[in-house]
């Protein structure tokens, strides 16, 4: 048997049989996530949506290069199996035709330079994805490592493989090189450098050095693909779809509406069969279990977790791997259901036969009894291993600061899913941690959160050496009027965020911005219910203001709490409220830079600022605060080394202002002393619920005389009134 027939016997068989199997499981994998509830809005994406997903997020590894050696290293790894395309196709070729090349460009010198320089890349991909995990193995690491959890034992057999990939590609294509069927006279520096390793052999020994190599390299390409395909790696074809369709522009800001099925929640008049929340893993949309089945495992949502790094069990990496691994174990149970295997042999005919749980492996009967939250067992690797497939407390851990989704390469969801959870917890189970129920009190029966009457709303203006307009009182409506200043709950009650609320107002006044406010009209906007996983009260409260505000005519509003400017700017568009929503921060940099404002007191200050998680990650708000920091003559403002989109939580959000944080040490103080570190006098923020838990914080670093003696937690709008 000649070498070309064993090339291509062996060849196509592998090839058959191997691609058999993959496609069964492409099949399984489309219908698991073909088990999930229908994603109302994901299919409305348009093609320019589609093509710029793949060009800015696949092709251009936009997420990935957020870290630079890492990122450059999927970079090379990425575009070297793009390239190297070809070179698997010259490989079937050459089962066909010793001197086959790809027609056209197949003997290009530049296409011969190109395969090898990325083959060399991948090479140096592999040294820093080996150098990366060495160093932060989790075995001698332990939580600090973003790899503690991850299936490691999988990542080094890739990496393995994908060494594998390219030796046996510069194996044959040297031999080739010496053969004469080497495609390329010029050009492909690699392979002739390791055609010159063994050019004394004879012809023959080439030649079965050569089949040799290109059934390795068939036979290894081929391994890889049912490799990739089970294992966490299937990220390398479904996150190209996962991305396509993820939420635009990116999945924070607003959250989204309670769907079941393929209908929005009428909660003044819910359908007998309405799904609330997710209590069950196929109460997923498919979405959802696409998310669950994309993650690559990499951590980088761990390792920017604010729960996670305050020693709580909360990761969002492990968290998405549990539900992928329920999702996993209980889909032969959900496969049984829609797709039963009389099917297969009565062509649909035959009524379905009820399912022999007892037939079923033991994992998935093990599952189908697993709830979905509850108490559970978790191992030392962090996984949940028997009980709840998610435990109470890393479900109310999240903060939902949203670090998790900014820094996702993949774009899955986390914050989305956890407050799915939620909801579910709440509006069915009634189990949620007790502190809420004071809060839900409270923001029914009072409007807002400390069970305050509503006639200290105007408290905050007691004081002040001029008048502010009260529409229903002073003022029919904001028709006349530049913006309607949203006071906020803490704004209106809390003693440290009246400060920032008097200093807006004064700031406003001294620059003729004519506004107004609703005083007793105002309630909360449902923020901390909604992220408490209450959804039915956001709604009542939600449709209350929204109705107040349509009626007062109001086009522009003006918000000092990130929570508040969030909810009123994204979510109330869900409720019928579309207004024109600004930051105080983004308004005081304009009328600075109007000169309206003009800062001319020296402060001998150093500042550093800390982002609120939602008017920066969120919203994407960083500049204008900054701006009116460096407008502050004689300030020197330092950055924290987390900052911007790697800000690192208060401690605050997800409703955690109003629980106790019983598990780990306090984020707030993890936060408080890298803004101390800084040597700033001043920590400038943007949002009331940040100045409450880092002033906190600073208290009890000035009880521990931890070096914060005379540091201060000061809104930006106070410095500037300081200023001025």
């Amino acid at each position: 048997m000649t070498n070309m027939t064993v090339r291509l016997v062996v060849g196509l068989a592998l090839t058959v049989v191997i691609l058999g199997l993959a496609a069964r499981r492409a099949r399984d994998l489309a219908r698991i996530v073909g088990l999930g509830q229908s994603a109302a809005g994901r299919n409305g994406h348009q093609p320019q949506q589609f093509v710029e997903a793949q060009a800015v997020e696949v092709f251009g590894q936009r997420r990935l290069l957020k870290w630079t050696i890492p990122g450059l290293a999927h970079f090379f790894a990425f575009w070297g199996f793009v390239v190297l395309g070809a070179t698997i196709l010259e490989a079937y070729g050459a089962l066909f035709d010793a001197d086959f090349h790809i027609p056209v460009v197949g003997q290009w010198q530049v296409l011969g330079f190109l395969e090898d320089l990325f083959a060399v890349l991948v090479l140096v991909a592999v040294v820093i994805f080996v150098t990366i995990r060495v160093v932060n193995n989790p075995s001698r690491k332990g939580r600090s490592s973003r790899f503690f959890g991850s299936h490691t034992g999988a990542a080094w057999l890739v990496l393995f493989m994908i060494f594998s990939v390219v030796w046996t590609l510069l194996l044959y294509r040297g031999a080739q090189y010496n053969t004469g069927n080497l495609p390329y006279a010029h050009g492909a520096f690699a392979s002739e450098w390791v055609g010159n390793l063994f050019s004394g052999l004879g012809h023959h020994t080439q030649e079965i050095i050569e089949t040799v190599g290109i059934l390795l390299q068939i036979g290894v390409v081929l391994l890889f693909l049912i490799v990739v395909l089970y294992s966490k790696h299937s990220h390398i074809f479904l996150a190209p779809i996962n991305v396509s369709f993820k939420r635009k522009p990116i999945a924070l800001g607003p959250l989204l509406p309670m769907y079941s099925g393929d209908h929005l929640i009428d909660f003044e008049d819910p359908q007998d069969d309405d799904v609330f929340g997710r209590g069950k893993i196929e109460d997923f949309t498919w979405k959802g279990l696409l998310d669950f089945a994309t993650c690559t495992e990499c951590g980088r949502c761990q390792s920017q977790c604010p729960a996670w790094n305050t020693e709580k069990p909360l990761s969002p990496k492990l968290l998405v791997m549990d539900l992928r691994d329920h999702m996993f174990a209980k889909a032969p149970y959900l496969l049984e259901e829609k797709y039963p295997t009389y099917l297969a042999a009565h062509g649909g005919s035959t009524p379905a036969a009820p399912i022999d749980i007892a037939s079923l492996p033991q994992r998935t009967q093990d599952a189908i009894e697993r709830p979905l939250v509850g108490p559970a067992e978790i191992d030392e690797h962090g996984h949940s291993v028997s009980g709840g497939v998610i435990d109470p407390d890393v479900l109310w851990s999240c903060t939902s600061c949203g670090a998790c989704v900014e820094q996702c390469p993949v774009d899955i969801e986390h914050v989305d899913h956890i407050m799915d959870m939620r909801r579910y917890q709440v509006l069915i189970e009634s189990e949620f941690p007790s502190e809420l129920g004071g809060l839900f009190k409270n923001l029914e029966n009072k409007g807002n959160p400390w069970g305050m009457n509503s006639s200290d709303r105007l408290s905050w203006a007691e004081g002040l050496d001029f008048e502010v307009a009260v529409i229903g009182d002073t003022l029919e409506d904001a028709a006349d009027v530049d913006y309607l200043f949203w006071v906020g709950c803490a704004g209106a009650y809390e003693d440290r965020a009246k400060k920032t609320t008097q200093a807006v107002a004064t700031l406003l006044h001294m620059a003729d911005v004519k506004f107004a406010v609703l005083g007793e009209g105002e309630t909360c906007t449902g923020d901390p219910a909604r992220r408490a996983g209450n959804e039915f009260l956001f709604q009542m409260l939600a449709q209350q203001n929204v109705e107040v505000l349509n009626e007062a005519k109001v086009k522009r509003i003006v918000v000092t709490c990130a929570h508040c400017f969030n909810t009123i700017r994204n979510e109330y568009p869900q409720v019928g409220g579309e207004y024109e929503v600004v930051h105080h921060t983004e308004l005081l940099d304009q009328l600075v830079r109007d000169k309206r404002l003009t800062p001319v007191k020296t402060l001998d200050e150093t500042i550093t600022y800390h982002d609120p998680c939602y008017l920066g990650r969120h919203n994407k708000v960083y500049t204008p605060p900054r701006d009116l920091l460096g407008a502050l003559p004689g300030a020197e403002v330092k950055e924290m080394a987390r900052s911007g989109s790697t800000s690192f939580c208060c401690g605050a959000g997800g409703a955690r202002m109003w629980m106790e944080e019983q598990l780990g040490s306090r984020i707030n103080e993890n936060r408080t002393a890298e803004a101390v570190a800084t040597g700033a006098t001043k920590i400038a923020i943007g949002c009331p619920f940040c100045k409450v838990m880092l002033a906190d914080g600073v208290t009890s670093a000035q009880q521990a005389g931890t070096a914060a003696e005379n540091v201060q937690v000061v809104d930006v709008a106070q410095l500037l009134l300081d200023s001025l």
